[in-house]
């Protein structure tokens, strides 16, 4: 990543802040440190009223600019963005305004929630994300070599990527590259898009529907789904029919742990549709079955049902081999439903800008590896 407040952080001067401001000199003139900050405007240089587009080339830019927009975009707040930057909340405000000024376009404006960008905001955002990523690449390349890497690689992810993939990954990594580290933070963290374009993980493991052109997908492994209720339990005597299945409540694992999901089990982040359920009981039911299917609680892991459904009625979907773990625990059995079981797939998503990245590459690699290592323990 580049690091675009370096100047600010070693000078700390008010001149250091002309870099954002691009504020002219006393004499009106061009400044040679600062070739962006050009003479006072006159009423022959007035801009174009705002909103109207303006054929631009790039010499006509200051590129820094673009830098400062990339963080607003990303953490879309004047204050987190002159955070990352090490700089005033005003020399943000004074890039950005200069940057409204080039485009025509308002870019941001203020909501409930932060700085909300205009449309050619969002148009921007994809390909200035891609350049500024490709050119810290660029700077910062280095041969990879797994043996010699002291990198972390951070991975957003749940648990049952932890519980199945995650040890054998790290058997792998203890010997290919002993000094790699991982972080691997909850997937119940919000807006995840957001989180991976600002690079603030290499990879999201979960299972999406579709994907912004800026992130690519890769196939890990594919797991069935398995219906678990206490013993005991009511539905264990007779035929497990699907308007019998959804007269009881239902605990599910709603991969966000937000209150943003959406009521058909998927949840959207700007482009980014991923599914939040796994219980196709409940998200295929007909709309003619009475009474409506309920959600009595929802989860942010997997590991916490078994123990919810020992002491009550509810009814869960669990990946099968979590389901054999919770089931060997006692106090659980597993349904037949009539309704064919579900299988989801587990995937990776990452930047479409990392896959000249060689370390990235290599730990796609060694996560298929992986998984597909847990395949086998399956067969």
């Amino acid at each position: 990543m580049i690091d675009f407040g370096d100047e600010v952080k070693n000078r700390k001067t008010a001149s250091a802040l002309a870099f954002f401001t691009g504020a002219p000199n006393t004499a009106g003139r061009r400044s040679r440190r600062y070739p962006h900050a050009s003479r006072p405007a006159t009423c022959h240089d007035r801009p174009p009223q705002m909103g109207t587009r303006v054929v631009m080339h790039l010499r006509q830019i200051d590129l820094n600019l673009l830098y400062v927009f990339h963080q607003v975009m990303t953490h879309r707040s004047i204050s987190l963005a002159s955070e990352e930057l090490n700089v005033s909340a005003s020399a943000v405000s004074h890039a950005l305004a200069r940057l409204r000024q080039t485009l025509n376009d308002e870019l941001f404006v203020r909501g409930e929630n932060g700085m909300v960008p205009t449309a050619r905001a969002l148009a921007l955002a994809g390909p200035v994300q891609n350049a500024v990523m490709l050119l810290g690449a660029a700077l910062n390349a280095s041969p990879f070599v797994p043996a010699e890497s002291r990198r972390t690689f951070r991975i957003a992810a749940g648990d049952l990527f932890c519980s199945i993939t995650l040890p054998k990954l790290l058997a792998r990594l203890a010997v290919a590259a002993p000094a790699v580290d991982l972080k691997v933070v909850p997937l119940s963290r919000t807006d995840f898009r957001r989180q991976i374009e600002s690079a603030s993980v290499d990879l999201l493991i979960g299972w999406f529907e579709t994907l912004p052109e800026t992130l690519r997908r890769t196939e890990l492994m594919t797991e069935r789904a398995a219906l678990l209720v206490r013993e005991g339990h009511p539905l264990l005597d007779g035929e497990v029919t699907t308007a019998r299945l959804l007269a009881y409540p239902h605990a599910v694992v709603e991969l966000t742990g937000t209150d943003e999901m959406r009521t058909d089990g998927f949840q959207d982040d700007r482009g980014l549709v991923r599914r939040v359920w796994i219980e196709r009981a409940v998200l295929e039911a007909p709309a003619s079955v009475t009474p409506a299917p309920r959600v009595a609680v929802s989860v942010p892991y997997f590991t916490a049902l078994a123990p919810l459904l020992r002491g009550s009625d509810l009814v869960a979907t669990l990946p099968a081999r979590l389901a054999r773990s919770a089931l060997a625990q006692g106090g659980l059995r597993r349904l037949d439903p009539a309704l064919e079981p579900i299988e989801v797939t587990l995937e990776m998503a990452y930047r479409a800008c990392d896959e000249g990245d060689e370390g990235l590459a290599w730990l796609r690699a060694q996560l298929q590896a992986a998984s597909e290592d847990t395949q086998e323990d399956v067969a």
